[in-house]
């Protein structure tokens, strides 16, 4: 923990993360009390680390925009920092996204979170996990209509359609979405746009037997900028209305977070499971969930990998509404 001195001191060397070795900075602001200058100072330091930034912080939040994460107590920026050694790659990369897509437009954006999913894609922690993964996974499902869409007057209805795989964003779930979301785009007589899934949940996120098939990371980076179903959805993102239930993981609330309204039942939950894996949230989620909850809390939730209850996620704006069941 780098304490208000030494923090004092540090900022007059910015490579510092780097020639230390560390995997992230804890920084205790908690007791500390900085002139104008030094706050200013101490910002441009603390944003221009390569690794996560995790702040201790009191009731002064002039540096809080150049933190990452932010915990209460030291036990808590310890077990952020914990979190983060587990797979320091995917937590710098994830930092270092976020700090910038905030400030770029949506399609600028999404362009760096596919970039920096790439990089880790070819990344000796996402190897690892892959490695561990059952082989046997990778028997593929016939799934003859992953989405379905029906239209009544200016209303389109479009249903996640894959219950035996947990409504996986597969890529035939991934080129149905693209395709349906083109069309809204398309055509200005779709005035509402309602999307659900199928089955027990929402969606389980991406289909992890696809995980890893792709050994051209460039041409992937490619695929996705031309058919990742974000780029349709956003642009229109007030026209859409989503309902979720059960599990939504990984995509499943990545590109219902663009949404202009998101409604859940009781039993929904939230994860962001990514960075365990040594990737990023890589559906649009770097760009769509930090304008709904900041870029504290999106990091905190991709970081720990925790569950978020609907009635949390509804408290901290990640969705709208509670539905009932």
């Amino acid at each position: 923990m780098i304490d208000a001195s030494l923090l004092k001191e540090l900022v007059r060397e910015p490579n510092w993360a780097d020639s230390s070795g560390k995997v992230c900075l804890a920084v205790d602001l908690s007791e500390a009390s900085y002139s104008s200058h030094q706050v200013k100072a101490i910002s441009q330091w603390l944003r221009r680390q390569p690794v996560p930034v995790i702040g201790l912080m009191n009731d002064d939040e002039r540096m809080v925009d150049a933190l990452d994460l932010l915990a209460d107590t030291e036990s808590e920026a310890e077990r952020l920092a914990s979190f983060i050694s587990q797979n320091p790659q995917a937590s710098a990369v994830l930092m270092q996204i976020t700090r910038v897509t905030m400030s770029l437009p949506v399609a600028a954006a999404l362009a760096v979170e596919s970039l920096g999913y790439a990089t880790l894609q070819g990344g000796e922690e996402f190897s690892r996990w892959l490695s561990g993964q059952d082989k046997a996974k990778t028997n593929d499902l016939n799934i003859l209509a992953p989405v379905v869409m029906e239209r009544t007057d200016s209303e389109l209805s479009i249903l996640l359609n894959s219950p035996s795989n947990r409504n996986a964003l597969s890529v035939s779930m991934r080129e149905g979405l693209s395709e349906a979301f083109n069309l809204v785009a398309m055509d200005d007589s779709i005035k509402r746009v309602v999307v659900s899934g199928a089955g027990p949940c929402f969606s389980a996120g991406g289909d992890l037997k696809e995980f890893g098939t792709s050994k051209d990371i460039a041409e992937a980076h490619r695929i996705r900028q031309l058919k990742m179903p974000a780029q349709y959805l956003a642009e229109h993102a007030q026209r859409y209305s989503f309902n979720l239930h059960g599990a939504c993981i990984g995509a499943g609330i990545e590109l219902p977070a663009f949404a202009g309204h998101i409604s859940a039942t009781r039993d929904a939950f939230f994860r962001l499971p990514e960075v365990a894996m040594g990737l990023i949230p890589g559906a649009g989620g770097r760009v769509s969930i930090p304008r709904r909850i900041g870029r504290h809390r999106t990091n905190y939730l991709a970081v720990t990998g925790m569950e978020l209850s609907a009635d949390e996620a509804l408290s901290w704006g990640l969705i709208d509404e509670l539905a009932e069941s």
